[in-house]
């Protein structure tokens, strides 16, 4: 991350946006008290607190997703002159010159990138819709952003990160006076989210204003002139970027110190996975793998650095037993696997934090119970005379909720009722209290506040200590500089060779991570040559070994 001082307002400019004691129950929750936030043309917000704070309640009803119980929206028009927003009209905030960026995505998954973008900017009835200027519109966006992104692929094809990038693009296409960011970095290097600093930096010195949701603090203090803090509804402080730092925003946003995971210094033990020769093909980068080796041992987090849609997915689904190589084999606990299937997996020590928690994670309306028991349903521990035990399933999520901290309004409440955090911690619950050998944790950060971020890190190193191997597979370099014992890049399909954690120059993994290396104009397939090479290549027309997993 770039350590460039924050922006500063040279002037008190035009008041762009006030909200005045906004306030908005569902049902007993109050998810707003009263906030107040104000705006100015030209100033970036950036908008922190812990998951289930209110921000995004607050943004629907700024954007008119939600309508408020209770408080005003004012917007300046052309004049410069507050006048009242239409409540509940998502069409008058966007007239008002509003684009929002929401954190679950709002795309139609049959049509193409480009197709989402321009949608709703065209008349209904034109007989030729005109591709080519929105195509070169957006075509110098994405050369000034950093926010590369297929156009013509279907959207159901794309990854979660490529998809954030077409909502970032859709609002950015609209020319918004005021553009509301959530999460806008979590899939971009460090030197693509410098970029986009810059482009926002630059747009807002036109006069463009920006609010960023975000939890990543380095992104907060490197961009945004003010920053305000909502913890339980409340908006419970305000302050100029540059008279902040990062530990103080943290209390602010949880009310206590947050504890910095530290990974302590282990010899790994013996190999729990290996790769050999590993060849995925599916037809794109994004669920390909051509020619990895790649081996994690007990007692060891291996972490995969990345941007989005450079095969993540398909090393993902692979080491979950999802998928089979075409080419090459796999070794789990010294045996080669010949029968892949993720059921039997998960029963042999393989647990998985899946990418996407709410659409792979958990089933919304389901219970909480039923949420954690539910790769456990066909175990005697939690059957009756053939029938599920739904008292012995209710019993192991009441512990559950209590030691990992799951908060929700009990075992019987559905899982869609709850934040992001909680349903990172719900999963973190099914799938640790197991003691698993081998953790496939897939950006098991993503999208969290400091507090839920620390606690996934913590369980993490804890499981490591008891000699669980874990794959990280992740776009936060932070995250993984303060995880992994070595570090492997994932480019196009091809994986680099593994590095210990604390030989790595962080700004050369930010250019792996783009493709290319210090001195290269092209880091492709020639310099991803593995390391941790199972030592002996394996006869492809030998008898295969029983399967263990």
């Amino acid at each position: 991350m770039s350590s460039a001082a924050n922006p500063s307002l040279e002037t008190s400019p035009q008041l762009l946006l006030q909200l005045a004691a906004i306030t908005k129950k569902f049902g007993p929750l109050i998810a707003n008290h009263a906030i107040d936030l104000d705006v100015h043309k030209g100033e970036i917000v950036a908008l922190l607190g812990e998951n289930g704070a209110g921000k995004t309640t607050l943004m629907n009803i700024l954007f008119g997703h939600y309508v408020a119980d209770g408080g005003t929206v004012m917007v300046a028009g052309a004049d410069g002159i507050l006048a009242p927003l239409e409540p509940g009209a998502p069409q008058a905030a966007l007239d008002a010159g509003i684009g929002m960026v929401h954190q679950h995505f709002t795309l139609a998954e049959n049509l193409s990138g480009l197709d989402n973008i321009v949608l709703g900017t065209e008349p209904i009835f034109r007989l030729r819709r005109d591709r080519t200027g929105a195509r070169a519109k957006l075509t110098k966006l994405m050369a000034g952003s950093g926010l590369n992104v297929d156009l013509d692929q279907p959207v159901h094809k794309l990854t979660v990160g490529e998809k954030q990038r077409v909502e970032i693009l859709k609002a950015l296409y609209r020319d918004a006076r005021l553009l509301v960011l959530d999460e806008p970095t979590a899939v971009l290097t460090p030197q693509e989210a410098d970029s986009l600093f810059a482009t926002l930096r630059q747009l807002a010195a036109t006069g463009l204003s920006v609010i960023i949701i975000a939890h990543k603090l380095a992104e907060v203090l490197a961009v945004s002139h003010r920053i305000a803090v909502l913890r339980g509804g409340k908006k419970v402080g305000e302050m100029a970027t540059d008279q902040a730092d990062r530990r103080s925003i943290a209390e602010l946003m949880v009310g206590r110190d947050v504890p910095v995971s530290r990974r302590s210094e282990r010899a790994p033990g013996k190999p729990v996975i290996g790769l050999r020769d590993v060849t995925i093909d599916r037809g794109d980068a994004r669920r390909s793998l051509h020619g990895v080796n790649l081996m994690a041992r007990e007692g060891e987090i291996l972490g995969i650095a990345g941007v989005s849609g450079n095969g993540q997915a398909a090393l993902a689904r692979l080491i979950a037993g999802l998928d089979r190589p075409d080419v090459g084999s796999v070794e789990i606990f010294g045996e080669k696997v010949t029968k892949f299937d993720a059921h039997q997996f998960a029963q042999n020590g393989i647990a998985r934090i899946p990418e996407d928690r709410h659409h792979d994670g958990m089933v919304g309306s389901m219970t909480v119970a039923e949420n954690i028991a539910i790769e456990d349903v066909r175990s005697r521990d939690y059957q009756k005379f053939g029938f599920l035990d739904f008292e012995a399933i209710r019993k192991r999520a009441e512990h559950a909720i209590v030691d990992y901290d799951v908060r929700c309004p009990g075992p019987d409440a559905p899982a869609r009722l709850l934040s992001g955090g909680n349903i990172q911690k719900l999963i973190l619950a099914r799938v640790l209290e197991k003691s698993p050998k081998l953790i496939l944790a897939n950006q098991p950060s993503r999208g969290l506040d400091v507090g839920a971020q620390s606690e996934v890190h913590r369980r993490l190193l804890e499981a490591r200590e008891g000699g669980a191997a874990v794959v990280l597979i992740s776009e936060d370099l932070d995250e993984l500089l303060t995880l992994s014992d070595q570090i492997a890049v994932i480019h196009a399909g091809h994986v680099s060779a593994a590095i210990a954690a604390h030989d790595i120059d962080r700004s050369e993994l930010g250019l792996m991570m783009a493709g290319q290396k210090k001195g290269d104009s092209d880091f492709g397939p020639d310099n991803f040559e593995s390391s941790t090479k199972p030592h002996e290549k394996t006869d492809e027309n030998a008898p295969r070994s029983g399967d263990p997993a």
